[in-house]
């Protein structure tokens, strides 16, 4: 495959902008200017077009904010969710802020086809459907839809789910202690219904997490898919290294962002990502 000259060199242009932005940006606190476009193109001897280019990459990123007449400031801190490698807890660390909880819809009603297949019981049986407003120190951040069978957590109430943790009034009143949850995360956008929840423009990018929730004794106890905004969540992994003894198939395929051979003169020593997040249920 032949590289475009002109389009590779005018990508790592936009990377150098964006790289210097980034110094700006982290010198500074959210909330604080930064230096206007003509400023920034002489400072940095580009084009407006190559230095508006890595401006809008940094305001879909959620780290600069434009306001129409004032300029550009920095954006309020991400909040933080880290994914440990331990195979022997579910408790991880939780994500920054005061998270509260904003009850949107709660009721009873059949599993259905798809719902029911997930948490492995008839579509008829009966499940708690509960959807809520996640917010931290007061700002919208996410939506859950929580799916829970019902026969798992009889008498739980609203307020309960909006002020307390589910997993712990199962353990506490029903003797479900859960035990491991397998969870996938991938890009989307809000619609416009979402947006307005969200406080965010349509079409704005977001997290989608699915999630799978098991107790001790292997059971499904609840079904959750969330949306959480693009431009003020984010995940950070810790990448345990591992003796390749303990992976002998690992040496097919591709590791995100980890270049092969990197580690070795050899072979490239694969590396496990383990762990479960916990969000705030």
């Amino acid at each position: 495959m032949e590289i475009d000259a002109a389009a590779s060199g005018a990508m790592l242009k936009r990377e150098r902008v964006r790289d210097a932005i980034l110094e700006l940006i982290e010198a500074r606190r959210p909330g604080d200017a930064i230096p206007s476009e003509r400023t920034l193109c002489a400072r940095l001897g580009v084009s407006r077009p190559t230095l508006r280019a890595a401006v809008d990459e940094l305001v879909v990123a959620g780290l600069l904010v434009r306001e129409h007449g004032r300029g550009m400031f920095v954006a309020a801190e991400k909040i933080t969710q880290e994914l440990i490698s331990d195979r022997n807890s579910f408790s991880l660390p939780q994500a920054g802020g005061a998270w509260t909880s904003r009850l949107l819809e709660f009721r009873t009603l059949p599993a259905g086809a798809r719902v029911s297949r997930k948490l492995r019981v008839s579509p008829a049986a009966e499940i708690l459907y509960v959807a809520r407003l996640r917010l931290v120190d007061g700002s919208p951040m996410a939506i859950e839809h929580l799916h829970v069978r019902a026969d798992l957590a009889p008498g739980l109430t609203s307020e309960e789910l909006e002020q307390g943790d589910l997993y712990e009034h199962l353990r506490d009143h029903h003797g479900i202690q859960v035990s491991e949850a397998v969870q996938s995360i991938e890009p989307t956008v809000v619609t416009r219904a979402e947006a307005d929840l969200l406080d965010v423009p349509e079409f704005s990018p977001a997290l989608l997490f699915e999630r799978l929730t098991t107790d001790s004794e292997g059971r499904a106890v609840e079904y959750v898919h969330s949306l959480y905004r693009g431009d003020r969540y984010r995940i950070v992994s810790r990448l345990t290294l591992s003796p390749a003894a303990d992976h002998p198939d690992s040496k097919q395929g591709h590791h995100p962002g980890i270049p092969p051979g990197d580690f070795t003169t050899g072979d490239p020593v694969p590396f496990s990502t383990r762990g479960v997040v916990q969000h705030h249920t």
